[in-house]
């Protein structure tokens, strides 16, 4: 299994209403992705973050259906812009030693074929994640 887990932090001008939409669009991509086998949305406790989501997904070609999924994708157009500071991981029992290796792949061909995507990504105040694309690469 690979529980991928987003946290953020939203910027202060984002209304209410645009919070609850863009929480209740991750809870969505837990409901209908078929490759998400559960998922949790909510607040973020011990730590520097203010919201969390966890979605558990079977495999690698159960990841790339989430990443590329249309309820992900509206996920990503009406949250990110709310977003000030963002941090995505991955928690696998695969034994695999190139699994994070593999992940990063998933999100940086994700990112090559998505110039929208990639330039919400590259906005947000801080970001975190496999395959950070713009200033928050490495």
């Amino acid at each position: 299994m690979i529980y991928h887990g987003n946290r953020f932090t939203l910027r202060p001008e984002a209304s209410p209403e645009q919070i609850e939409e863009a929480l209740e669009s991750l809870r969505n991509q837990g409901r209908v992705i078929p490759s998400v086998k559960s998922f949790v949305v909510g607040r973020d406790f011990g730590g520097e973050y203010e919201w969390g989501a966890v979605f558990a997904i079977e495999d690698l070609d159960g990841y790339w259906e989430y990443l590329i999924h249309p309820a992900h994708r509206n996920t990503d157009r009406v949250g990110l812009p709310l977003v000030d500071k963002f941090a995505s991981f991955d928690v696998t029992d695969d034994p695999d030693p190139e699994m994070g290796a593999k992940i990063a792949a998933l999100h940086q061909r994700r990112y090559d074929n998505d110039a929208e995507l990639t330039k919400l990504v590259s906005d947000l105040g801080e970001y975190s994640g496999s395959a950070a694309p713009g200033p928050h690469g490495s």
